[in-house]
């Protein structure tokens, strides 16, 4: 019987909990799957190996592992690649299909868009965007920042420009600094976010913390949006797809 089992980070906030729990609700009403799970890689319960624990028990002998991650970096490469290989040594009999982050596509940039028009000044002429990214030292996160950024150019977004909370330059005090002499009379910030808990007041710190000479309008994170469940369906069909033809 086949399973998903899917991961969330886990937060301290409990509202960010509660709005993935919700997201993923929506998701599996959506999702033909006869079991699925949710379970998170810090901070909250179920773990991983308590959730692949859950859909062994209710009947699965084929798990795909979802991890609800915006894009590809240590957790997607390491750690939970790490709790697959544990189990497997622990259910030899179960397969484990490990599926995509949401990587780039044009369904977050279409959010992107989305959350710029919902604060944008159509009299302003002259303005910039800055995404704010949680930051990786893997190569990948600022190849992935890179790929959004030339996204936005195409569709008629001139002037973008990325900065980091952490693990990767320019990170967000000098992204700020840069954005404000960049002669932009308005910059908008776009949070590479899902959900508005702990980073998003560390930004809002940050703008409030500066003497900008430009002025800083704060837009809302991606947050779990309905084109996501649309993008998460997608990754899972092709995990389903790329097991089945792996094992015939």
């Amino acid at each position: 019987m086949l399973a998903v089992l899917y991961v969330g980070h886990g937060s301290r906030v409990a509202e960010g909990v509660h709005q993935l729990n919700q997201f993923l609700a929506q998701c599996m009403d959506q999702v033909h799957v006869p079991i699925q799970q949710i379970c998170y890689l810090e901070l909250v319960r179920p773990d991983i190996q308590e959730g692949i624990s859950r859909c062994v028990r209710l009947g699965a002998d084929c798990v795909i592992v979802q991890p609800i991650l915006l894009l590809s970096a240590g957790h997607d490469k390491r750690d939970i690649p790490g709790e697959i290989e544990k189990a497997r040594a622990f259910y030899p009999n179960v397969r484990f299909i490990y599926g995509r982050p949401f990587g780039v596509d044009d369904r977050i940039v279409d959010i992107l868009l989305e959350r710029l028009h919902e604060r944008r000044d159509k009299r302003t002429r002259n303005e910039r965007v800055l995404v704010v990214g949680r930051g990786s030292s893997d190569p990948e996160t600022l190849r992935a920042f890179s790929e959004i950024s030339a996204m936005l150019m195409k569709r008629g977004v001139s002037r973008v420009s990325v900065c980091y909370m952490a693990a990767a330059k320019p990170l967000l005090k000098e992204g700020l600094e840069l954005a404000s002499k960049q002669a932009a009379d308005k910059v908008y910030i776009i949070p590479y976010l899902l959900f508005s808990g702990v980073l998003m007041k560390t930004i809002k710190k940050s703008i409030e913390a500066g003497d900008h000479q430009a002025s800083f309008v704060l837009c809302r994170p991606l947050g779990y949006h309905p084109a996501l469940i649309r993008l998460l369906r997608k990754r899972i069909e092709e995990a389903t797809h790329a097991g089945l033809s792996a094992h015939s």
